[in-house]
């Protein structure tokens, strides 16, 4: 049978994302810090757009009514795929707009210059976002891969935000586990895990302690060196006998010593640059209000504010122009546009996500990390109507100023453990935690619970647990057994 070429017409349907939709996508992701550098850009390629003046529009702070209550917005269904969920969830109607344009929607702004846009090869993103890693996304990235425990990373987030500049943790221990509701010797185990990320040194909490960190990291910390590093007004002072006779060494070892302590970096997060380690800019402020509710706004500073120059647009038009001319302007004018509507919804879809955080984790706010309720993505993109993988995007380098310090949106999501009705709220592990110790510190000598009491004594709080879970926790948290802790109550009784 012959082969013979032919043309043949076929129709499909297929998920398109436009380039609008992909810039609003992008535009959700960014950082603050990126999307200043973003906006920065834009004007300065774009002709038509122009700085909003400070005063003249800007979102108007929004209110919860009632404590962390905040309910989901009623006309914004929601979206069974990717590309329409990410449309219809960046829409909030009935709140102000940033830039003073109306909220009618995403569909008729592709063909606001009378064609489509183009964001290909000129409209690059990437250039715009280029910049070195801070030590504080360094930091925070070993946190991710190191720490799996939600509560955890809420302490360990709390405390790299402590960090200056040359990597040393600023600020008092007690202060941060008193602001967070947390036990002390959990955010100390957590600042030992810190002292162990990259580069050595970091997170220390003074110059003794920032050597120690590096010379255990290579091995060198033994009792010698311990001492002499204990000693560092000496090495100073330039003592070396009194060093000497301190350690217990020859001559010799205290020139070696004296050698490695000059190789070291005591300042370990200067390697990142001074410009680059700075406090996180929180994106949302929320701050107890007169009645006992949450008075949430979106932090000003953050939100770039940029204006479509219609008049220069007229004025330019009206000019005997080119064709080709003509169509820049007009993909200049779409493009101002987009940016301006991409923005506006960006900010109302992170407020909008801040609201429902704020709403479930009210407990947190008000008493700490005991009441720290478990949290998902789903759970909070059902509630607000918005496609999971928008809130995934809203949560990723946003950051919330609370009572309790400020904490990156992520930090709020945590795992859960079952309730024992079967349909009552779960648990997080961490408020677990906290239960189980509490038991333990409240029994007497001659009522010392067994982990299948503790197991019964959660059960008639409502919070379903398997006794060896109970035993894993309490071993985690350095617990005796109760056949060790009945002989430890008696032995001082």
């Amino acid at each position: 049978m012959a082969m013979t070429p032919k043309l043949e017409l076929r129709q499909s349907q297929g998920l398109v994302m436009t380039p609008q939709l992909q810039q609003a996508i992008k535009l959700l992701q960014m950082s603050n810090f990126e999307l200043q550098s973003f906006v920065e850009a834009e004007l300065e390629r774009n002709p038509l757009l122009e700085r909003d003046e400070p005063g003249e529009q800007s979102i108007s702070p929004e209110t919860l009514q009632e404590s962390g209550a905040a309910g989901p917005e009623e006309d914004a269904p929601d979206q069974p795929d990717e590309a329409a969920g990410e449309g219809d969830a960046m829409q909030a109607p009935g709140e102000r707009t940033i830039a003073g344009q109306s909220d009618s929607g995403w569909s008729n702004l592709g063909s606001a210059a009378g064609g489509s846009l183009d964001f290909s090869d000129d409209f690059d993103f990437g250039s715009a976002l280029t910049r070195e890693t801070t030590l504080y996304e360094h930091l925070t990235e070993q946190l991710h891969l190191s720490v799996e425990d939600p509560i955890d990373r809420l302490i360990g987030g709390f405390l790299i935000g402590m960090v200056d500049e040359a990597g040393y943790l600023v600020g008092d221990i007690a202060s941060a586990a008193e602001s967070l509701g947390a036990p002390l010797a959990a955010v100390e185990r957590v600042l030992g895990v810190l002292q162990e990320f990259d580069p050595a040194g970091v997170c220390a909490r003074n110059l003794k302690e920032c050597l120690e960190l590096q010379l255990k990291e290579a091995g060198r910390l033994d009792p010698a060196m311990a001492k002499f590093v204990g000693n560092l007004d000496l090495l100073a002072r330039r003592d070396y006998g009194l060093l000497q006779k301190i350690c217990g060494v020859e001559a010799e070892d205290i020139r070696e010593m004296v050698q490695e302590i000059k190789a070291l970096n005591p300042k370990p997060g200067n390697a990142f640059g001074r410009l680059i380690v700075q406090a996180a800019v929180p994106d949302v402020i929320v701050k107890p209000a007169p009645d006992g509710s949450w008075h949430i706004e979106l932090n000003s500073e953050t939100l770039p504010k940029v204006l479509v120059n219609q008049q220069y647009f007229a004025t330019v038009s009206r000019g005997g122009k080119s064709e080709e001319d003509k169509v820049y302007l007009s993909q200049c004018l779409s493009n101002a546009q987009w940016l301006v509507k991409s923005l506006d919804q960006r900010a109302r879809t992170i407020l909008k996500v801040a609201r429902e955080i704020v709403r479930q984790q009210d407990g947190f706010l008000m008493e700490g990390v005991q009441k720290l309720k478990p949290l998902n993505l789903k759970t909070v993109a059902e509630a607000i109507s918005m496609h999971e993988s928008t809130v995934s995007r809203v949560t990723s380098n946003k950051f919330m100023a609370t009572p309790r310090g400020t904490f990156e949106l992520k930090y709020f999501f945590t795992t859960a453990i079952g309730a024992s009705d079967g349909g009552g709220d779960h648990h997080s592990a961490e408020a677990v935690r906290h239960r189980i110790k509490a038991l333990v510190e409240g029994e007497s000598a001659v009522n010392i619970l067994s982990d299948d009491l503790i197991v019964e004594q959660l059960r008639t709080e409502g919070i379903e647990l398997a006794r060896r879970t109970v035993a894993k926790y309490r071993e985690a948290m350095g617990i005796p057994s109760s056949v060790q802790r009945r002989r430890e109550k008696r032995m001082r009784g």
